[in-house]
């Protein structure tokens, strides 16, 4: 009997059309540094048929094996065995809570051959598990450096991401709206219904569904990360209203405004002690090479815009955008530093109070998520930005390596980043669905 191929039917054929072209996609002219610092380089755009595709696939990691720790430092699991960690916050008593979470469906991102590949693309690099919608609580009541008691603090949640504590209540962002719960401290579970303090911009697309939020230092007001609903407002203006913006939301009655607009992809948030400044890591644009853009972190300036989509970096005009905006081009700020081109980075904490090396002691740890939109990859670490008087003052260093393995596969990749009441770092890794500890020798 003749044994006959099995012919392809025309979308595994065309993803394999599309891989295999983007599998040739252009690489980087440039080092990964020259994106790096108060003055990144930015070359030309380059635009292909094919967006550049470099997924470093997810693998876990492997048993004994942890990410390789800066001179100085060591690493060791403080909990594992989670689902999908993504975000860290300290509670005043020592507690850490950990946001198990993922993307919410988003039917309107799913359709058309193209977003269809990328999400097949993105489920390789582990983002394509269903989300735990879950806040656990972790305790290391005995002080070693390792929880050994965890809860469920809250269930039932909305692709939650944010966290903060204001007084009795514990405020999370969902993907969709901003929640209030009462809590006393030393709860491991929260059981009282939450209410809604404000909606957040979600909806069937809802592209850049994490939301993170901070409390301003009297306790009066929030900050909410809001990211794009696009790569470059491609789907219509109308579809960004309130987003690719950080709002100020009122804690008492949910009044908000925009506080800063034109920032692509806000995510970590970190207040500045020496200046008052509120900081933001932001992911930039993809799709005009691997050596653009630059993604930055940046003190927020009230009423700020930061170029997206119409430019970036100040006023590098985006072509690709529809109807141009030259007078919105005209005032967009420079962000203060370059973080590197695609690195994804997401998570922000500064340092003060850190029992790390004086070599960490002022300035700001970023979680780096990783790139999938350059060759060479980028990202996929923790580094430490120093500061002075205020601003950065240095290169990076790099904190945590060793994320991706020789055969290029990802065994975890960093997001959020906080410090443990005793001064060590904490690292959320949700390919490796672990929480790291980062202390000294």
């Amino acid at each position: 009997m003749m044994c006959r191929p099995v012919p392809l039917s025309p979308r595994p054929l065309a993803v394999l059309c599309l891989l295999a072209l983007a599998a040739c996609g252009e690489t980087a002219q440039l080092p990964e540094s020259a994106g790096i610092g108060p003055s990144p380089q930015l070359p030309e755009p380059k635009r292909t048929l094919i967006p550049t595709v470099h997924i470093a696939p997810a693998t876990g990691w492997p048993a004994g094996v942890t990410p390789v720790p800066a001179e100085g430092l060591r690493v060791s699991p403080f909990a594992d065995g989670l689902d999908h960690p993504r975000w860290i916050h300290v509670l005043p008593n020592g507690d850490v809570l950990v946001a198990e979470s993922n993307a919410p469906p988003k039917p309107e991102d799913q359709k058309g051959l193209r977003n269809w590949v990328m999400n097949k693309v993105m489920a390789k690099a582990g983002a394509g598990v269903p989300s735990a919608n879950r806040i656990t609580l972790l305790r290391d009541a005995d002080g070693d450096g390792v929880a050994e008691t965890r809860s469920a603090f809250l269930e039932g949640l909305n692709s939650p991401f944010g966290m903060a504590l204001v007084g009795s209540d514990f405020y999370v962002a969902n993907t969709d709206a901003v929640m209030r719960f009462p809590y006393k401290e030393g709860e491991t579970r929260l059981s009282a219904p939450g209410s809604k303090l404000v909606d957040l911009p979600a909806g069937p697309r809802n592209h850049h569904w994490t939301k993170n939020l901070i409390a301003s230092r009297d306790g009066g007001k929030l900050y909410v990360t809001t990211g794009s609903n696009s790569n470059v407002a491609e789907h219509g203006m109308q579809e960004e209203e309130g987003r690719a913006a950080i709002w100020e939301v009122d804690i008492k009655t949910g009044r908000h405004r925009l506080f800063a607009t034109g920032l692509r992809n806000p995510n970590g948030l970190a207040w500045q002690p020496d200046t008052g400044a509120l900081w933001t890591a932001v992911n930039e644009r993809d799709e005009i090479g691997s050596d653009l853009v630059p993604d930055y972190m940046t003190s927020v300036r009230d009423g700020g815009f930061y170029g997206w989509p119409y430019s970036y970096y100040g006023q590098h005009v985006d072509q690709r955008v529809e109807p141009q905006r030259p007078d919105l081009v005209a005032k967009a700020l420079v962000p203060d530093y370059a973080l590197g081109a695609h690195t994804a980075s997401l998570g922000l904490a500064w340092s003060g109070g850190t029992s790390l090396p004086a070599a960490y002691a002022s300035g700001m740890f970023v979680g780096q998520h990783g790139s999938w939109n350059r060759k060479p990859r980028s990202g996929y670490k923790v580094v430490f930005v120093p500061f002075q008087g205020g601003k950065p003052s240095g290169q990076p260093l790099d904190v945590l390596t060793g994320f991706v393995n020789g055969q290029g596969e990802a065994q975890g990749r960093p997001v959020g980043v906080a410090l443990d009441k005793r001064g060590a770092l904490l690292v959320a890794d949700d390919v490796g669905n672990v929480i790291w500890r980062v202390s000294t020798q």
